[in-house]
């Protein structure tokens, strides 16, 4: 069995009581960073191994972490923060244990782009989350995709870029088209700011931003 565990994206309380008892109770837990999620299993008094499973050895951990859960191993697969796979680890994992038959049980819990999403006031029946757009080559790319997109839309952003961003977005979908930006979800300094484009782009060039980044911006 692989079980995939979401973890706080802030708060350590915002973990669920079946979470816990999976970590307590497998053979191994696999994490993008043993260093952040010793942490937290020192905070909840859990001593489950740790391996390391991140970005930059997936490709080649991937068969062989499936291969020892298809001969019996009870594992976990856990990230820094969130939900794996969503913008983090977990996909390939999760694929190789798909193909060789094995159970693969994604456990409720901590997604930060959920109470982004509710907290911007943009309508969230329907939405689409890009996750965190690219860098250099395909950027002008997505963007113009993005404009005529009609759903509510969920970026991921590095706090050092969000200002860049907002600006390409105004340009390219419009100076007033209505987003929120919401920072360090369930932490202490947990803020959201909504406006325009235009405005949001003005506000933090004043105040620079700390903390992770979820951009939330209306449908066309």
């Amino acid at each position: 069995m692989l079980y995939v565990v979401p973890t706080p994206v802030g708060n350590m309380e915002d973990i669920t009581l079946r979470a816990l008892r999976v970590l307590r109770e497998v053979d191994v837990i696999y994490a993008e960073d043993t260093r952040t999620t010793s942490v937290l299993l020192k905070h909840h008094d859990i001593h489950t191994p740790l391996r390391a499973h991140h970005k930059f050895n997936e490709h080649e951990t991937s068969e062989r972490i499936a291969d020892q859960i298809a001969a019996g191993e009870q594992a976990a697969l856990v990230s820094d923060a969130g939900t794996p796979g969503i913008s983090d680890p977990g996909f390939m994992l999760v694929r190789a244990c798909v193909a060789r038959g094995v159970e693969v049980q994604c456990l409720p819990g901590a997604t930060a782009f959920v109470p982004a999403l509710v907290d911007s006031g943009l309508p969230c029946e329907r939405f689409y989350f890009e996750g965190f757009l690219p860098q250099k080559k395909g950027r002008q790319t997505r963007l113009q995709l993005l404009a005529e997109q009609d759903h509510t839309m969920i970026i991921y952003e590095s706090p050092y870029r969000l200002v860049k961003t907002l600006e390409q977005l105004a340009e390219v979908l419009g100076a007033e088209r209505q987003a929120s930006v919401s920072r360090e979800i369930s932490k202490m300094f947990e803020q959201t700011v909504r406006g325009t484009l235009a405005e949001l782009a003005e506000h933090f060039r004043q105040q620079p931003p700390k903390g992770e980044i979820v951009l939330v911006v209306a449908g066309k």
